[in-house]
């Protein structure tokens, strides 16, 4: 059977660094960092005072008034993105349209690790102080994860599959996977897919840090997510969205899209290890990498770029570069690896979709992002980091790696057009 070829015609971004695809993407070959101290609420106790807050979005600008009220951020970030997305795409939905897509060959796939944890903690407040029958009847739709993608399918009329994956920290890692199964096989032509978090609240904040996976270098906040770096000391949470207009190739060249990279492999797999710790020397990931280099029929030495996992956890980030080495043998040394978290924050359930969007763009404009606070190389992490400053690179093959808790994991494959 063949299958057919899926491009990226269209991205959104939400992130600490700001809204909108273009300004995230100056920010990064710039290597600015959008972490710093937590302004959405008292912290009180929570030994983790910095975060990488979204600060300039205006939900207005993408959905009316009324309807603000009645969404989780996470919601907004999600379709705020999505059309940012469509519209860079110029994808067509309807009939009416020449090179329209039949509706219902149109899917959305857009998951969350947490979904609406603020409404969960506002609304809890509310039923405890006023009673549970005084609660806000926009609740549960506010909570539920897959309002995001419903939205999403009834503002651009997308009659095709609608779902929310949830896999932690691959979540939109395995939505762009599934969208780029569905249009390969033919169940539809396009879809919308990513993911979008808008965790750091008191409980998200609290959660993680008494797990002790967060960075406590409040001091420092622009330094403190730094991935593969000796010194890090845990993640840092961060928040948004990161969306990606998936097409089956032909319709979108035939309706003269501009196309900015190919979908060319996937790969989907568990650890069975342990609920947070990656397994040992990252044998999981390395199969996982593994699987998406077979789906797309390319050989390790073909990358030339990944765009990391790197979560700046002492775990990950050792484990990560034993799996690149066990996967690329002498080519792991050539190839280039960076983490964008050391700017963005990790962002959970939106952080593969933002590092897809991220992995078309450096092959569409030939810059590879830096992994910024690199500046105790670390003896476990010896690869080459992309350290501090943005490279011109013209690769032809990026790999984009997301690993979550559950040890579950996704990789992304992406080609240049």
């Amino acid at each position: 059977m063949s299958h057919r070829r899926v491009v990226v015609t269209g991205t959104g971004l939400v992130s600490a660094l700001g809204t909108g695809t273009e300004k995230n993407w100056q920010a990064l070959i710039a290597g600015k960092s959008g972490i710093a101290q937590v302004t959405r609420f008292d912290v009180g106790k929570i030994d983790t005072r910095i975060a990488g807050e979204v600060k300039d979005f205006d939900p207005e600008k993408f959905i009316e008034k009324r309807e603000v009220r009645r969404m989780d951020l996470y919601a907004q970030f999600s379709l705020a993105a999505a059309q940012m997305a469509v519209e860079e795409s110029g994808i067509p939905v309807g009939l009416d349209k020449p090179h329209g897509y039949i509706p219902e060959k149109v899917g959305v796939i857009v998951g969350s690790g947490i979904g609406g944890i603020s409404s969960l903690e506002e609304q809890h407040r509310k039923g405890l102080e006023k009673g549970f029958d005084r609660l806000s009847p926009f609740f549960i739709i506010q909570m539920i994860i897959n309002m995001a993608p419903g939205l999403i399918s009834m503002r651009y009329n997308c009659k095709g599959p609608n779902w929310a994956p949830v896999s932690a920290c691959a979540t939109s890692a395995h939505a762009i996977g599934e969208a780029w199964k569905s249009i390969r096989l033919g169940e539809t032509d396009a879809v919308i897919a990513g993911g979008a978090e808008a965790a750091i609240t008191p409980l998200g904040l609290g959660g993680f840090s008494v797990m002790k996976a967060l960075s406590t270098r409040n001091d420092d906040p622009a330094g403190a997510s730094r991935p593969f770096d000796k010194d890090r000391d845990g993640f840092v949470m961060g928040e948004g969205a990161g969306i990606l207009v998936l097409e089956e190739m032909e319709a979108a060249k035939k309706r003269g899209a501009n196309i900015l990279a190919e979908v060319v492999g996937y790969g989907a797999n568990s650890d069975a290890y342990h609920v947070t710790q990656p397994a040992p020397e990252g044998e999981g990931a390395a199969r996982c990498m593994r699987l998406a280099l077979q789906s797309a029929g390319l050989n390790p030495e073909d990358v030339g770029y990944i765009n990391a996992h790197g979560t700046s956890t002492p775990f990950n980030d050792a484990n990560e570069t034993k799996a690149i080495k066990a996967v690329f043998g002498d080519h792991a040394r050539k190839v280039a690896v960076s983490s964008t978290k050391s700017m963005t924050g990790h962002m959970l359930g939106a952080a593969g979709g933002f590092e897809g969007v991220v992995s078309a763009l450096a092959l569409s404009r030939g810059i590879l992002p830096p992994t910024i606070n690199q500046t105790s190389p670390d003896p476990d992490c010896d690869l080459d980091y992309v350290p501090n400053q943005a490279r011109e690179a013209q690769v032809d093959v990026v790999m984009s790696n997301s690993f979550g808790f559950g040890g579950t994991n996704a990789v992304l494959v992406f080609k240049r057009f």
